[in-house]
């Protein structure tokens, strides 16, 4: 310019900045978007800024709008994280984030106003990270709840199933159909007459952890121990639909065990130098329409079942005394658990209970149903029930020594006492309205 290079026309009307860019000379400034710029630009973009009149500008509602859009939004994602979850409440997050940058790059672009989009992104992600915290600390305090109330009374497998979703377990009472298991050591009060408190509580402990085993394995739920007693519970609080057919699994491995606990207790009496006599159990299935839930006050519950046929399955479990079998299960259960091998015992109105319903012994599994011997003896074993319920005394006596003589399933005394039967109702015939049933004397 100074040489002459530059015409006088080319500078004319324009306004000429002159400056430095040396470091040296000091004229270096630092800006929001770079670190070292040479302050005679700052001065050029300052006149051109003038010139041109575009302005950025902070609206003064600026403010109170990014204030109001964290509130509005931060409280709808804090709501929405309760029903949608963590992953739904992300996208709502990640929408509101995008939608305020936009609407902050518009606002800068097109208008010359100037939006803060930085704070409301960092509140609203600090308000998605604090409830999505605040939802695993519940969850996990859910969960240890859950595990805690049934880790003593359900499988492992079963307590983590509930405590990844504890909405399977409803609190208060709820009516479903279940299958009921009481067991229950016979001559149990002689037993412990024998043994001092030390030694029956190891008994009770060495008898109660594998049957309490089994169950939790087939998949129940101990309700509670009564002394000599068990009592436990299928499809509650997860749903089993084949609830039955595990319950007469377990029943069925609970009288195997027995076989291994007596030789481990007969060997220990021999040790002692004590007489030992076998340990006998006793159980009763049922299933049928119970309440289940959180049963008790306010200041002490317990999760537990009530209903008629929870009494009905008691009072079963009392009848394989009268019987001599180990299990006794009611109708409905067989009727449920079609591949176990049931046989008729009785028409019988037990204890409590106005109408008779018809009651069977567990014998087997599936192998023994199918079994040619299981099979014969059904048949005649049904044809003796039919004789006895038509009165025939001589056919039906004649059939039940024919069939103690056929079974192997220790199930002498029950025909015995149908030749019991068949001997009193000679001399003393049954009313004409007698259909066979027979009514319990005791529960």
């Amino acid at each position: 310019m100074l040489n002459g290079e530059i015409g006088a026309d080319e500078i004319e009307g324009r306004i000429l900045i002159i400056g430095t860019s040396a470091a040296g000379l000091l004229d270096l400034r630092a800006t929001p978007l770079e670190a070292s710029v040479p302050g005679v630009s700052l001065h050029a973009q300052a006149v051109e800024q003038m010139l041109l009149g575009t302005f950025l500008e902070r609206p003064d509602f600026a403010t109170v709008g990014e204030l109001l859009y964290i509130l509005a939004i931060g409280s709808l994602i804090a709501f929405l994280i309760y029903r949608l979850g963590a992953l739904g409440s992300a996208i709502l997050c990640g929408i509101a984030i995008a939608a305020v940058i936009g609407i902050s790059w518009y606002a800068f672009k097109s208008l010359g106003l100037l939006v803060d989009p930085i704070y409301p992104a960092v509140a609203l992600a600090a308000i998605y990270l604090a409830g999505t915290v605040v939802i695993f600390l519940r969850t996990e305090r859910e969960r240890n709840r859950v595990r805690n109330a049934f880790s003593h009374y359900m499988a492992p497998a079963l307590v983590e199933r509930l405590a990844d979703d504890p909405s399977r377990l409803k609190l208060g009472g709820e009516t479903r159909e279940m299958t009921l298991l009481f067991s229950d050591v016979r001559g149990f009060t002689t037993i412990s007459e024998g043994l001092s408190a030390e030694e029956l509580t190891r008994f009770l402990n060495s008898l109660f952890t594998p049957l309490s085993n089994i169950i939790l394995e087939e998949q129940g739920t101990i309700d509670k121990f009564m002394g000599d007693a068990v009592m436990a519970f299928w499809n509650a609080p997860l749903e089993d639909n084949a609830h039955p057919s595990h319950a007469c699994s377990a029943a069925l491995r609970i009288m195997g065990e027995m076989d291994r606990l007596n030789a481990m207790w007969h060997e220990e009496a021999e040790t002692k130098g004590r007489s030992f006599k076998p340990v006998k159990i006793g159980i009763g299935l049922n299933t049928g329409i119970c309440c289940v839930g959180n049963l008790g006050s306010e200041t002490r519950f317990d999760y537990s079942v009530i209903g008629d046929n929870v009494n009905l399955a008691s009072r079963l479990e009392g009848q394989s005394k009268t019987y001599d079998v180990g299990t006794v299960v009611g109708e409905s259960t067989r009727d449920r658990a079609p591949d176990f091998a049931f046989l008729e015992l009785d028409l019988l109105k037990v204890k409590g209970k106005t109408e008779a319903t018809r009651i069977f012994a567990l014998l087997g599994d599936n192998a023994v149903k199918d079994s040619r011997d299981f099979i014969s003896l059904t048949e005649r074993h049904e044809e003796l029930l039919t004789r006895y319920r038509a009165r025939d005394w001589d056919a039906a006596e004649n059939l039940a020594r024919e069939c103690e003589k056929m079974n192997s399933s220790s199930l002498e005394k029950l025909y015995a006492l149908y030749r019991e039967r068949i001997a009193y109702f000679r001399t003393n015939p049954p009313p004409p309205q007698w259909d066979g049933t027979a009514e319990a004397l005791s529960k």
